[in-house]
């Protein structure tokens, strides 16, 4: 039986945290959600009707405990409750902020299902972990024993950074190497702060690097260190790298200067945002400001660059989709977001080619429409004929989703093998690679995939890793 204070959806309307208004928010880079106070995440929390069988909790890819701490919450529990989210969930305070909460729990809460709106799970998800934050609750990592044996992580994402936190528990010494000059990946260079303040992805890196675990930064393996020093030094490693070769588009003019990349066009803001200098924005060239903007994509990756155009003051922000509303992969709740802050969505349009001559000036678009389904089941766009016509732009961001890098090449190992996708083939249940000890975790071997199962993998690699470690050391013990 529920307890008391809860079931109270049939009382109680479901209630987002406040958005700040689109013309404020279309000026910064802050956050756009205000934080619940305590008695709101109580009420909303209370909402939660304990279903016998919690379709919120097996459609979270971490399978996180979301009931329990539901509860917790309504009671003013708010210490248990951080301590059940985090036992699964090694980013919380992320998660709460940017997974598609409409696409996984929230979508399949059950009150939802029967109309009365879903419990608002991101939200309190991310009042429960500030709130621990702020309180002092999360702790630097403190392993009970010290161990001998050493892991080395390529790639401080989410995934290198969750199986790093998890390894690091457990006594293991860990050293991450990353690229870039800070850790956290996407998250730190591809997400705008409107959705995830850096400071917040800041926080959890200084965390991590207090408890013990070594951060190898501006380390470009292939590069700087050579991926057969790393297995040398190391027990066993874990490549963790994502996926950050953009998909490419064709067509006549494909190649004038004005045409970029999402990812070069959100690192640029986010390096600008840290007080970086970035002379690629500096110089106009990765920076919307005055400009006509055409983003051409329809996920999550496009959203965050409408939306980041938007705030740099572009003159008018178009996002081409091939495929209608109901059918683009990115959230619906962000494109809401950006509807309000005045982006311009162009439903069943794709690009043909493009106009310029020392720059581009705009896109050749062809109109399409939704033809019988394809192997995934999508209806596949069609175009329709004689129906083209030209969009202007000054610059022509390509939001087409990441491919792969060819890591066996980069790295001078032929022996690592991978899929006909060009990501590494790793082992379903134990994710190690065709090299031994080797393991392999996140979007270079789903393919472009959520942050959320990114730390999924990494934690499931984790402990297959010091399960391994163990054996081998009460082997070499008897």
């Amino acid at each position: 039986m529920a307890p008391q204070n809860m079931l109270k959806f049939v009382d109680i309307s479901r209630d987002m945290p406040s958005k700040r208004k689109a013309e404020e928010r279309r000026e910064d880079f802050g956050e756009i959600y205000r934080e619940y106070a305590d008695a709101k995440a109580k009420e909303q929390a209370s909402r939660c009707s304990q279903c016998g069988v919690p379709y919120c909790q097996t459609h979270c890819p971490l399978h996180n405990n979301i009931p329990d701490w539901l509860r917790l919450t309504a009671e003013g529990r708010l210490q248990e409750a951080y301590e059940i989210s985090q036992a699964t969930n090694t980013f919380p305070e992320i998660c709460g902020r940017i997974c598609p909460q409409d696409r996984l729990c929230e979508g399949n809460c059950v009150i939802e299902q029967s109309g009365h709106g879903t419990v608002t799970i991101g939200s309190v998800e991310k009042y429960i972990t500030d709130t621990a934050w702020e309180e002092g609750w999360v702790k630097p990592i403190a392993p009970q024993v010290e161990r001998g044996e050493s892991i080395g992580i390529i790639g401080a994402g989410p995934g290198g950074l969750a199986a790093a936190d998890m390894l690091r528990r457990q006594g293991f010494q860990v050293t991450v190497y990353d690229r870039y000059d800070r850790a956290g990946g996407l998250m730190t260079y591809g997400i705008p702060g409107f959705k995830l303040e850096k400071d917040i992805v800041e926080r959890r890196n200084q965390q991590l690097a207090d408890g013990g675990i070594t951060l190898k930064l501006n380390c470009n393996v292939g590069e700087d260190v050579a991926f057969e020093d790393i297995r040398a030094d190391h027990d066993a490693v874990l490549i963790a790298t994502g996926v950050y070769k953009s998909r490419e588009l064709g067509g006549p003019g494909a190649g004038l200067p004005g045409i970029v990349r999402a990812i070069d066009f959100l690192t640029a803001s986010n390096r600008k945002g840290f007080g970086d200098d970035v002379p690629e924005f500096d110089s106009g060239e990765l920076n919307a400001a005055g400009k006509r903007v055409v983003v051409i994509g329809g996920g999550d990756t496009a959203m965050d660059c409408v939306r980041t155009a938007v705030r740099q003051g572009a003159t008018s922000v178009k996002c081409l989709y091939r495929r209608d509303r109901a059918n683009m992969p990115g959230s619906q709740r962000e494109v809401e977001n950006a509807e309000e802050e005045g982006v311009e969505f162009v439903w069943l349009s794709a690009p043909k080619g493009f106009t310029g001559d020392e720059s581009v000036t705009g896109v050749r678009v062809a109109k399409m429409r939704l033809g019988a389904p394809d192997a995934s089941g999508r209806q596949a766009p069609e175009e329709i004929e004689g129906a083209d016509y030209a969009e202007d732009a000054d610059i022509v961001i390509k939001a087409l989703g990441f491919e792969p890098e060819d890591l066996p090449t980069l790295w001078g190992q032929p022996e690592l093998e991978v899929t006909r996708w060009g990501t590494i083939k790793a082992d379903f249940e134990t994710k190690e690679t065709s090299l031994p000890g080797v393991y392999a975790v996140g979007d270079i071997v789903r393919g472009a995939s959520l942050v959320v199962w990114a730390i999924r993998d990494g934690r499931d690699a984790a402990e297959v890793i010091a399960a391994r470690l163990n054996g081998a050391a009460e082997l070499a013990a008897e």
